[in-house]
C-alpha cells in the first residue's frame, strides 16, 4: 500500500473550501436571526405594536366604562335629573336665556 501525499498548493484548498464554507453558513443564519421575518428586529417591531394596542385598549376599556355608567343612569327606575337635562338640550337645541351652558364631548 502506498500513502498520497499532496504537495503545494492543492494540500490548503481542501480545509481552506471547508472553513469558508462553514463561514458562509455562519453568516448566513446570523443574517437571518437580526433582519429575517422571525428575527430580532421583527421582534421589537412586534413589542412596539403590542404596546400600542394595549394602550389603545385601555382607552377604549375607560370609554367603555364611562358608557356603562351612563346607561346605568338612565336604567334605574328614576332617571337622573341632570343627564336628562343634557340630553333634552343637545336634542332640541334650546336654552333659556338666562342659562350658561357648558357641553362636554
Amino acid at each position: 500500500m502506498s500513502m498520497v501525499i499532496r504537495r503545494g498548493p492543492r494540500r490548503l484548498i481542501g480545509p481552506f473550501a471547508f472553513f469558508v464554507m462553514a463561514a458562509a453558513c455562519v453568516a448566513y443564519f446570523l443574517y437571518h436571526a437580526q433582519n429575517g421575518p422571525r428575527g430580532m428586529e421583527s421582534k421589537q417591531e412586534l413589542k412596539v405594536q403590542i404596546a400600542e394596542l394595549a394602550a389603545e385598549l385601555n382607552g377604549l376599556k375607560a370609554e367603555r366604562a364611562e358608557w356603562d355608567a351612563r346607561v346605568t343612569l338612565m336604567r334605574r327606575e328614576e332617571v337622573d335629573r341632570d343627564l336628562l337635562d343634557e340630553r333634552v338640550r343637545s336634542t332640541l337645541g334650546r336654552v333659556h336665556k338666562n342659562d350658561v351652558v357648558i357641553m362636554g364631548r
